[in-house]
């Protein structure tokens, strides 16, 4: 008498437990859009260009960043730190523009696939912070420009200011 309790008992909590299991979806994982692909490097005209109009729309906002351009394989071309700037930013406007530069990716892509959970916080070589934005000429990468001292979404805001100027 006690088997068939226990057994009936088993099969009730296997198949309750079956639609509650079955729920249970892993996030999807972020399709990637084509990169790319990388050009010429940006020349210091236009980075002048780029960090030009990256500072204008900063002071608009009454922001203090730091700005800076790099060529495709992240190598230093222009470097801005504005009067009231954060010092910690010199070295994180540098990375964004390495990190977009590096991996043919604004930051903000990376930034949204850790929230996403498809993607540590911490890899190799990227920072995972809007902020960093690519160099687009005729569809080929030149470089990419990176900003910090205000919050992400600020950061973004004066990245993509500079970057647009460049096209």
């Amino acid at each position: 008498m006690l088997r068939p309790t226990l057994a009936t008992l088993a099969l009730a909590v296997a198949l309750m437990a079956g639609p509650a299991l079955a729920q249970t979806a892993p996030a999807p994982v972020p399709v990637a859009p084509p990169a790319p692909p990388y050009g010429r490097s940006v020349t210091l005209a236009e980075a002048k260009v780029a960090v030009a109009a990256a500072e204008a729309e900063a002071r608009k906002q009454g922001w203090f960043m730091v700005i800076v351009v790099v060529e495709p394989n992240g190598a230093l071309v222009m470097s801005e730190k504005m009067d009231g700037a954060q010092y910690g930013s010199n070295d994180v406007a540098r990375r964004k523009a390495e990190t977009s530069a590096n991996f043919r990716r604004p930051t903000s892509y990376f930034q949204e696939a850790v929230k996403g959970g498809t993607l540590n916080a911490i890899f190799t070589g990227a920072l995972a912070i809007e902020g960093g934005e690519l160099l687009i000429v005729d569809g080929k990468i030149l470089g990419a420009i990176g900003a910090s001292g205000g919050s992400g979404a600020q950061d973004g805001l004066i990245a993509r200011a500079g970057a647009e100027a460049v096209k």
